[in-house]
């Protein structure tokens, strides 16, 4: 088993060094990593759009992941007849390396991920995946570097519980319906997912609100007050295009 701090710097370095043959703009993902979750949240709260999540933790201490949405919809096993295994027809589709799996319809309990679907996902340079439910063999994918986010961790086996109904739909993501291609960004903080038709404005307004709120630290910093600081109308000149 590999170091896991080794494959984590290697899942960085790989992402680092991506070349551009990526279904996506490139200057896009680039600007949405240098972001974090709770600056993108912002933007969309000033926005008035969806798509900041709650409870979709990292299930080891794995890096921040931007990508674009593949989603798969899963739901409970009503018979007894064999299947194809869930998620793995995705996986085997995938033909860019900007991919982030978002699964939906996860059980409380059961697992819809595990570490053989993870060494194929790394096999076709997917950036990670987004679980509304549960993943097992947590150690498996840390000891690759593949990112995991989700509800949690269990043991118990999807087979002969869980089956894929669907994928490339609209799925809803605790409370958020993400579309195949939006947006995503994963980090310590939670998951964030970003409509692909406004992607563009949540990132300009994004990085007008982190270099305001740089500001911000760098004026308490030097003594400020933290109340002036702090007033709704530093965060209202924001939401009126204030570029400082």
């Amino acid at each position: 088993m590999r170091n896991a701090s080794s494959a984590k710097n290697n899942y960085l370095e790989l992402l680092i060094n991506r070349g551009t043959n990526v279904k996506s703009n490139p200057s896009l993902l680039e600007r949405l990593a240098g972001l974090d979750t709770n600056t993108v949240s912002d933007a969309l709260d000033f926005l008035g759009l969806p798509g900041a999540t709650h409870g979709l933790r990292p299930l080891w201490d794995c890096p921040k992941i931007v990508g674009r949405a593949s989603t798969i919809q899963l739901g409970p096993k009503a018979d007894a007849k064999p299947t194809v295994h869930l998620i793995s027809p995705v996986i085997d589709a995938v033909t860019t390396d900007d991919r982030i799996l978002v699964i939906s319809g996860g059980i409380d309990g059961i697992s819809c991920w595990g570490d053989i679907l993870a060494n194929a996902a790394v096999s076709k340079n997917v950036r990670g995946s987004v679980i509304d439910g549960y993943s097992r063999d947590i150690e498996g994918s840390e000891s690759i570097g593949y990112p995991v986010y989700g509800r949690g961790i269990t043991m118990i086996s999807a087979r002969n519980r869980v089956i894929q109904t669907g994928s490339g739909e609209p799925v809803e993501v605790r409370g958020v319906t993400v579309h195949e291609d939006d947006y995503v960004i994963a980090d310590r903080c939670g998951t964030v997912f970003v409509p692909a038709a406004r992607i563009d404005e949540v990132l300009d307004l994004g990085e007008r609100i982190a270099r305001r709120q740089d500001g911000m630290v760098v004026a308490v910093r030097a003594g400020r007050s933290v109340a002036e600081v702090m007033h709704d109308k530093e965060f209202e000149a924001i939401n009126q295009g204030d570029k400082k």
